[in-house]
């Protein structure tokens, strides 16, 4: 048994700047991945079978991310081996922490190693992004800011981070948020260098907080907090960070964290966890 970690991410501000014909949105985004992290065990096997062994209750079997990464990689490559999946699951789904993409790019990462196959990073950036368009700054590896739907990536340099995450009890639709009409559109775009990350905000927030007032909530009670330097919605939500210099400010802020909010409290990182494991 071989096991990974996916880790979440967040994104330090979302500007929507425009939009495709097709429909999909430009966006303006920097990702900074955090240590909190699904953790993904694989078993080869060599009859050419896929199977998830640990199911995502309302996620049948074929469209479940890790499968679907799986697959493609196998149809990419004309392989004969297989795998059996074990997912444990710790981000929230439809928290807009990127549980789901990161699990396929870390599927797509390991099995890359596993099955022997070597395609290229470039190679897997491309068929990450035929799974969604967050998959492929996970396979990127670095932070980065991304540009156009998420996929045109420059790596970025964060200074030391800590932060804490509130985890409203609600779902987000993203489908929903994007097709509001409250939505603003036109951000005007950013140059880097030289933007700083904390004069960016999310355009999405205010569309998503008047429709969920839990996030509201959660991201009014991050406000009111001390020593941060950022204090945003992740994606398009529901869950919200605030951002600390130090890991001792974060501590204090977490641990008044009222009974009635779920959260956690995580360490920045510079890079995705399998950059030193997997070449």
């Amino acid at each position: 048994m071989h096991t990974f970690s996916a880790p979440a991410k967040l994104n330090l501000f979302l500007h929507v700047v425009g939009r495709r014909q097709d429909g999909y949105h430009l966006l303006q985004t920097v990702f900074r991945f955090i240590d909190f992290s699904d953790q993904i065990s694989f078993a080869l096997r060599s009859d050419g079978i896929i199977k998830l062994h640990t199911p995502i209750a309302g996620v049948p079997e074929e469209k479940d991310l890790c499968v679907r990464a799986a697959r493609l990689l196998q149809q990419k490559t004309a392989t004969t081996q297989g795998i059996d999946i074990f997912l444990q699951k710790q981000i929230p789904m439809g928290g807009g922490l990127g549980g789901g993409s990161s699990d396929a790019a870390t599927t797509l990462l390991a099995l890359n190693h596993l099955w022997k196959i070597n395609l290229s990073k470039q190679q897997l950036l491309e068929l990450g992004l035929q799974l969604g368009a967050d998959v492929p700054v996970f396979i990127f590896g670095e932070n980065a800011f991304a540009e156009g739907i998420g996929e045109k990536l420059t790596a970025i340099k964060l200074p030391p981070a800590w932060y804490v995450v509130l985890i409203p009890p609600v779902h987000v639709s993203t489908a929903e948020i994007f097709t509001s009409k409250e939505l603003t559109r036109n951000t005007i775009p950013i140059k880097i260098p030289p933007f700083s990350v904390w004069q960016g905000h999310n355009d999405l927030e205010q569309v998503v907080c008047r429709l969920y007032p839990e996030v509201a909530r959660c991201l009014g009670w991050l406000k009111q907090q001390e020593n941060t330097t950022i204090t945003a919605m992740s994606g398009s939500g529901a869950c919200v960070f605030a951002e600390f210099a130090s890991e001792m400010e974060a501590q204090a802020v977490f641990e008044c964290i009222p009974d009635s909010m779920t959260g956690f409290m995580a360490r920045g990182l510079d890079y995705h966890p399998l950059q030193q494991t997997i070449k």
